[in-house]
């Protein structure tokens, strides 16, 4: 049965989605643990393969429209295929209900989060000051460097579900200076739909996912992301982009807080039973 509240966040998230490009794991996670209470394996799960489903309908219209490199998606699944299914099988050693995989979990969560509100805020003036000093780079050293980027956001992505937007886009920016940002956005959203649906189907054979609230969640957001795409063009983008960077800010340091309190308790239980 579809839930509203879990639609109605699905709406929210997928309105900023479709106006800024970025934002679906970076808020749909935190929402499904500060909102809604679950539990954060849970939450990076469901998230996993609720944005490969979203990410794959985006990457067939990058597709159409021809705007997808798909030399970069190679490196890129070279590096995040193996480095995710390392990672989840290294999560899988791990009790995803315990306190450790939680601590891993909000800890990764809250690094990527800061990293895309900086991104969000500072990435259009690094990326110009780095275009207008590089010119030209060596083809065998950006091959390289394009499959460790992957390597990269295949760990962030399936322990947080959060770096394959903002993160990634920059990222790549950075590497293929002179390709259009069309390509760029396009590549990175094709690359996301095997990394978000490996690490998701990942996170399923573990028992942390939950298919009701991907429904729910689905209901919502492609609606959402399509009254947000009506809007791109007639709302100022830089605002956006701001207003989302001081969200994800303000959640991140929420998650940091929450943690660092619990973890403050349980040193403070410990130190008790420990003093005789």
């Amino acid at each position: 049965m579809i839930d509203p509240l879990y639609s109605l966040s699905g709406f929210a998230v997928g309105l900023l989605v479709g106006m800024t490009g970025v934002g679906g794991g970076s808020l749909m996670t935190p929402i499904l643990i500060l909102l809604f209470g679950i539990h954060p394996a849970t939450a990076v799960g469901t998230d996993l393969l609720y944005a490969a489903a979203t990410k794959t309908g985006g990457s067939l219209v990058h597709g159409w429209a021809r705007s997808i490199d798909w030399s970069v998606v190679r490196r890129l699944a070279a590096g995040s295929v193996p480095a995710t299914a390392i990672t989840i099988a290294v999560l899988s050693h791990f009790n995803l209900n315990g306190d450790a995989a939680s601590d891993l979990i909000t800890l990764v969560l809250s690094v990527a989060l800061f990293a895309t509100a900086f991104v969000l805020v500072f990435g259009g003036p690094i990326v110009a000051l780095y275009r207008a000093r590089v010119s030209e780079l060596d083809p065998k050293r950006t091959a390289m460097t394009t499959v460790l980027v992957g390597a990269l956001l295949g760990v962030l992505v399936s322990i947080s579900s959060v770096g394959a937007g903002a993160i990634g886009v920059v990222l790549l920016v950075l590497l293929y200076p002179h390709l259009p940002i069309s390509k760029i956005v396009g590549s990175d959203i094709a690359h996301a739909v095997p990394l978000t649906l490996i690490a998701g189907v990942g996170h399923w054979m573990m028992g942390s996912v939950d298919w009701h609230i991907i429904a729910s969640l689905l209901v919502g957001s492609l609606p959402g992301i399509f009254v947000g795409s009506y809007f791109a063009i007639r709302v100022p983008e830089r605002a956006l982009q701001l207003i989302l960077a001081t969200t994800l800010f303000v959640v991140a340091s929420r998650i940091a807080y929450d943690h660092a309190t619990q973890a403050s308790s349980i040193f403070t239980a410990f130190s008790r039973r420990a003093v005789p």
